[in-house]
């Protein structure tokens, strides 16, 4: 993967204190980690780095839409996602990334990459099981439907069927209570 320039955070040059910084996530980002699971994106990211003394805080929001395909009917649909990623950047003697809320930069660093971070938190906010909203109230008619519909197996009508009496006896005993 390529070093995204427009993703290093240059903190050395910055005061003590809140920093903002805005992302807009597009095809290209994924692109670049050679991620194709997407057909379009379209995700804002609004990084806030506050510097400390000895320490950083990094809190990453993002919100948006990705097209996804449907894993029940393969139809591509727009997913609503949105999430939140909190970071502690300590400095030491080495590079560690080995905790998910840690992240330790040698004393000599002076900026941070931060497009992992990105694309980790849009890829873990998207579901599992991706659905279209249009299975769930009934409205997206395909052919995959159709065809589920067909072959679905039939409730056959019970009632009209004989009961040997000796069970309806029985029933009658629950119903008498």
């Amino acid at each position: 993967m390529k070093n995204l320039k427009e993703f290093l955070i240059p903190f050395a040059g910055l005061k003590e204190g809140k920093h903002q910084f805005e992302y807009q996530i597009d095809n290209s980002f994924f692109e670049q980690f050679d991620f194709d699971e997407y057909q379009n994106v379209d995700v804002k990211v609004d990084i806030e780095l506050e510097k400390k003394s000895t320490i950083m805080e990094l809190c990453l929001n993002h919100k948006g839409i990705v097209n996804v395909p449907c894993d029940m009917t393969g139809e591509n649909f727009d997913l609503k996602i949105k999430g939140k990623f909190n970071l502690v950047i300590k400095f030491g003697e080495e590079f560690n990334n080995d905790s998910e809320e840690l992240l330790i930069l040698p004393h000599g660093e002076f900026q941070l990459d931060v497009s992992q971070y990105i694309y980790e938190s849009i890829v873990l906010s998207v579901p599992f099981k991706r659905v279209h909203p249009g299975i769930k109230d009934g409205t997206l008619k395909t052919e995959a439907l159709d065809t589920l519909d067909k072959l679905a197996p039939k409730e056959e009508n019970k009632e009209n069927e004989d009961i040997d009496p000796r069970w309806e006896n029985l029933k009658k005993l629950l119903t008498d209570k």
